[in-house]
């Protein structure tokens, strides 16, 4: 019973692949050699794989370079010759050089070289164009100081902000501690407006340096809040006199 036709296709299993492809080099090559013994022709067999190594067969005493010089000239094939291609690039170097040396000259008088030997007409355009340059840079260079000056203006208003946001918060503490220190009190949700009444007041008034002047600038101000001084404890203090 003979074997079953096998589909020639890519093998998929890499695995499968590499065995299948390194038994049939091993065939291919044998063959090539009884095929060359057998019948006396010139063979050369050049295989690579799959990752690039390289194999070959080439009929004794015959090399693989004669073999393939062989095959060129039966088909009236010529490789390019390595040294026609150097002078090409010799050329093209030189050309590239001289090409070189022409904008290297030409750049010299917007440095302030060579301009003796330049006519006025021509002195009068290098003038222009530097003036234009100028002037594209000195754009440039505005552009870039106003944006600087925006973004040191922005981080100035934040800094405000926060210093005010500082001095509000140390003044509320601070007006908080007094009225602690005289025993004031006051109901929750009024110390907040009576704040502002007394900053509006202070805005138009010379600054309390006491407390006395503090209690006697409350007395001036129209608020409804419940402002309570605590009353010593008369019971306890032996000393106070009841009216």
């Amino acid at each position: 019973m003979g074997r079953g036709k096998i589909e020639i296709k890519k093998i998929e299993n890499k695995t499968t692949r590499q065995v299948t492809f390194s038994k049939r080099r091993s065939s291919v090559i044998k063959k090539t050699h009884e095929l060359s013994v057998l019948c006396d022709a010139h063979i050369g067999l050049i295989i690579f794989s799959t990752t690039g190594k390289l194999y070959q067969y080439c009929t004794e005493p015959i090399t693989m370079p004669q073999l393939i010089d062989r095959y060129l000239q039966t088909n009236g094939l010529q490789l390019p010759d390595p040294n026609d291609n150097r002078d090409e690039f010799f050329h093209e170097i030189e050309v590239l050089r001289r090409e070189t040396c022409k904008l290297e000259l030409r750049l010299r008088p917007y440095h302030g070289h060579d301009l003796a030997s330049i006519p006025p007409q021509e002195l009068d355009g290098l003038e222009q164009q530097l003036e234009h340059s100028v002037l594209k840079v000195r754009e440039r260079k505005n552009e870039l100081m106003q944006q600087q000056l925006e973004n040191l203006s922005r981080k100035r208003r934040m800094l405000e902000e926060d210093n005010n946001n500082m001095y509000r918060w140390l003044d509320e503490h601070r007006t908080a501690t007094e009225f602690q220190q005289a025993g004031i009190e006051t109901k929750p949700g009024e110390y907040q407006q009576f704040l502002e009444q007394l900053q509006y007041y202070n805005d138009n008034q010379q600054q309390p340096n006491s407390f006395n002047q503090l209690a006697a600038r409350l007395s001036e101000i129209d608020i409804n809040y419940h402002l309570q001084l605590t009353q010593p404890n008369l019971q306890n203090d032996p000393t106070a006199k009841i009216d």
